[in-house]
């Protein structure tokens, strides 16, 4: 037995050194840039009620549940809820998923505008900006935010059918302040250049399709070689242009789940006077330290917005393989 435990541990300390060898080889494009973000989501989501339609709210449905299914048909687009009330003129069983829990309400549809409606509304689809941390020109295959993409309803990780990346710049920037994070407002173009691939709780990761790089590749860093001390974070606040800003990595924090693996101070007085520090839409701007690439912003402190966290470049790609 003791044999045979060493031959694992050894497979498993070669395993280590082959990932951090693989790392410390490979070189990708520092990006800093916003992209659009669209995705199709694999739920129905409860997102709010009619003024004038009560039946679903009074049948005990709330903001948040996860439509599944209407008399047992399962629901997949916020299109099939009409259609499945257009077939049938009696109550319908609605299900719903609720936290950890699924939920059945009888619920009599009401009769509004010559159809039967629920009187609820519903999202099946997301969209918005966020910052690609790093791009591979040989493979065309990119990072971005450092976290994932969650249902603000239900502050779960979006699971995702399908998405897609269109183009982007920053028309409007509310700053953050101490209690309240700001946020980039941009503009999203109808013109495709890339796809999602999958939507993980380190980063949104997919293929751009017609994207100029306009940095060449770094080096990656290994989470033992970050230090504390000053850095750099590439960012798009204003326009389609990516500046670099001074920041300063007070502690490192180690291996986390949520992201938070670095902890950030904004130096820069230019990015402090634009955003307030850190604002939603600068997740993914990735942190150089020493001429490599060492992670990504992922959040805002809400009690101080000029500091944030970050996450590990390795942990990234770990997410991405």
């Amino acid at each position: 037995m003791a044999k045979k435990c060493r031959r694992i541990l050894c497979v498993l300390a070669l395993l280590l050194s082959l990932s951090t060898q693989a790392y410390a080889a490979q070189q990708l494009v520092p990006v800093g840039k916003t992209i659009g973000i669209e995705l199709q989501t694999q739920q129905v989501t409860v997102v709010g009620f009619s003024d004038t339609v009560h039946a679903a709210q009074t049948a005990g449905i709330k903001k948040g549940d996860i439509v599944e299914k209407i008399d047992d048909v399962a629901i997949h687009r916020a299109s099939e809820i009409s259609e499945r009330l257009g077939k049938t003129g009696a109550p319908v069983k609605i299900t719903v998923r609720r936290g950890d829990r699924r939920q059945e309400f009888l619920v009599e549809p009401e009769q509004a505008e010559g159809d039967r409606r629920l009187g609820i509304y519903v999202r099946d689809s997301l969209a918005g900006i966020g910052t690609v941390t790093y791009y591979d020109p040989e493979t065309g295959e990119f990072g971005a935010l450092g976290h994932g993409v969650n249902d603000t309803e239900t502050a779960q990780l979006v699971p995702m059918e399908e998405g897609r990346v269109v183009s982007s710049r920053v028309v409007r920037v509310e700053k953050s302040k101490q209690g309240q994070p700001g946020a980039l407002r941009g503009a999203l173009d109808s013109v495709t250049i890339g796809t999602v691939t999958s939507n993980t709780a380190s980063g949104l990761f997919g293929t751009l399709d017609t994207f100029v790089a306009e940095n060449a590749p770094i080096p990656v860093a290994q989470s033992s070689e970050i230090t504390v001390g000053d850095a750099t974070i590439l960012s798009n606040v204003s326009g389609t242009q990516t500046e670099s800003y001074t920041v300063r990595i007070e502690q490192i924090m180690g291996d986390d789940a949520q992201g938070r693996n670095l902890l950030l101070h904004v130096t820069d007085q230019k990015l402090i006077d634009q955003t307030g520090g850190i604002c939603q839409g600068m997740s993914g701007s990735p942190i150089l330290q020493n001429g490599k690439l060492v992670g990504a912003v992922t959040h805002v402190l809400v009690s101080d917005p000029t500091m944030g966290y970050g996450i590990f470049i390795e942990n990234m790609l770990n997410a991405a393989a």
